[in-house]
C-alpha cells in the first residue's frame, strides 16, 4: 500500500513538474511576433506610402536611447526620426521595369500614443507598369515578423494586398486593370488570401498569447463539468470580441503602457480569487465578462500594430477574419485542456492540490508580467 501511494504521490509530482514547465515558457514567450504595414496609393503625379511599425520592432535596428539609462526620451525620439526615414527609404525597396525608385522627399517619421512610429513618403515617378516592391527590412526582423501591404488606385479603391514574411518578402502590383469585371475579380481573389492570412495571425496570436490563456486556464480550472465550461468560454469570447471591435475601429483607445499590466493584474486576480474562495467562486460570469474587455484591447493591439485601423484600409475584413481565427485557437486550446482538467478533478490525490498550485503558479506569472510591464519598460 506505501509502495503504491509513493507511486501516485511521484505521478501527481511529475504532473504538477510539467505545469511549471509549461507556465515558466509561458512567461519568457508572452508576447507575439512583430507586426506592420504599408499603404501605398496612386495619385496624378505617381504614389504615397504610408508604412506603421511599433516602435518596440523600430528599436531593433534603430536603437533610440542614446544615452543607454534604459530610457527613451522625447528628444531622442525626435533625433532618430531621420535615421528611421533613411533605414526604410533604403529597404522598402520599389521598382519599376528593373529601375529602383526613390522617394521624392526624405520621408515623415511621426510617434502616436499606441507606441507606433508612422512613416510617410512621397514617389514622383510614371507609374507605366507593374511596380515590384520587396521589403528587404523583414530580415532585421524576427522570423515570425508579418508586414501586411495595400495597395489603392487613383479612386481609393483596394486593387491589392498580401501578407509579406522573410520567406516571401516581394508583391508585384499591376496596376493597369482592363475593366471592371477584372478589378472585382482581382480584388475578391486578394480579399480571399488576406482572409486567410488573417485568420491564421488570429489562431497564432492566441496560441502564443500565454497571457491570455493563462487567463482562461485560471478561469477553467476550478470547473468539473461542460456548462460552467462554456460560461466562462461564451462570456469571454463576447466581451473580447466587443473591445477588439471598438479599439481596432478607433471607438475607445486605451494606451498599451495600461492594458497590458491591466491583463497581468486580470490573472493575478484570478489567481488569489481561486486560492482564497478555494476553488469555488461566486459571479465568475461578470468578472469574466469585465475582465475579458480589457483582454479584448490587447488583441486589438495585433491590428493596430499592422496600421489597419489608422491608415485607412478597410477594417471590417481583417477585423472579422483576425477575431474568427482567435476563437477558433480558443476553442481548440479549451478542447484539449478542458478534458484534462475534468479527468484531474476525478483523481482524489490530485483534486485537493490542483486549483490551489495551478492558481499559485498563475499568480507568480501575472506578477512577473506585471513587474515587467511597469517597472522594467
Amino acid at each position: 500500500m506505501f509502495f503504491a501511494r509513493e507511486i501516485k504521490v511521484n505521478t501527481i509530482n511529475k504532473l504538477l513538474l510539467m505545469l511549471l514547465l509549461i507556465f515558466g515558457w509561458g512567461i519568457v514567450n508572452a508576447h507575439p511576433p512583430g507586426l506592420s504595414s504599408a499603404e501605398l496609393a496612386l495619385n496624378a503625379k505617381g504614389l504615397d506610402a504610408k508604412l506603421t511599425f511599433s516602435i518596440q520592432d523600430i528599436e531593433a535596428f534603430v536603437p533610440m536611447d542614446s544615452d543607454q539609462d534604459a530610457e527613451v526620451t522625447a528628444a531622442e525620439m525626435a533625433t532618430a526620426k531621420p535615421k528611421i526615414a533613411e533605414l526604410i527609404a533604403h529597404e522598402f525597396r520599389l521598382s519599376i521595369n528593373q529601375v529602383v525608385i526613390t522617394p521624392a522627399n526624405p520621408g515623415t517619421v511621426e510617434f502616436d500614443d499606441q507606441n507606433n512610429a508612422h512613416l510617410e513618403f512621397q514617389y514622383l515617378t510614371d507609374i507605366n507598369a507593374p511596380v515590384v516592391i520587396n521589403a528587404e527590412f523583414l530580415h532585421k526582423f524576427s522570423t515570425g515578423h508579418r508586414h501586411f501591404v495595400t495597395f489603392k488606385d487613383l479612386t481609393g479603391h483596394l486593387i491589392g494586398e498580401k501578407m509579406l514574411t522573410q520567406q516571401d518578402s516581394q508583391i508585384i502590383q499591376d496596376v493597369t486593370v482592363a475593366d471592371k469585371e477584372s478589378s472585382e475579380n482581382f480584388t475578391a481573389t486578394t480579399h480571399s488570401a488576406s482572409f486567410v492570412d488573417f485568420l491564421k495571425l488570429g489562431i497564432e496570436h492566441i496560441l502564443t498569447g500565454y497571457d491570455h490563456l493563462l487567463f482562461l486556464f485560471s478561469l477553467l480550472v476550478i470547473t468539473h463539468s461542460f456548462w460552467p465550461a462554456l460560461k466562462v468560454i461564451t462570456f469571454f469570447t463576447v466581451a473580447h470580441s466587443i473591445t477588439l471591435a471598438f479599439a481596432s475601429l478607433n471607438l475607445i483607445e486605451l494606451p498599451s503602457s495600461i492594458v497590458e499590466p491591466l491583463i497581468a493584474a486580470t490573472i493575478i486576480y484570478v489567481g488569489l480569487e481561486n486560492i482564497v474562495r478555494k476553488g469555488h467562486p461566486k459571479g465568475r460570469g461578470m468578472l469574466t465578462f469585465f475582465f475579458g474587455l480589457i483582454h479584448g484591447f490587447g488583441f486589438a493591439s495585433v491590428l493596430r500594430e499592422m496600421g489597419i485601423s489608422t491608415n485607412g484600409t478597410d477594417i471590417f475584413m481583417p477585423l472579422f477574419s483576425f477575431n474568427l481565427g482567435v476563437e477558433l485557437g480558443q476553442i481548440t486550446v479549451a478542447a484539449i485542456v478542458l478534458p484534462l482538467i475534468w479527468w484531474l478533478h476525478t483523481k482524489p490525490l490530485i483534486e485537493p492540490r490542483l486549483t490551489p498550485v495551478c492558481s499559485v503558479m498563475a499568480c507568480l506569472a501575472g506578477g512577473y508580467w506585471l513587474i515587467e510591464r511597469t517597472l522594467l519598460t
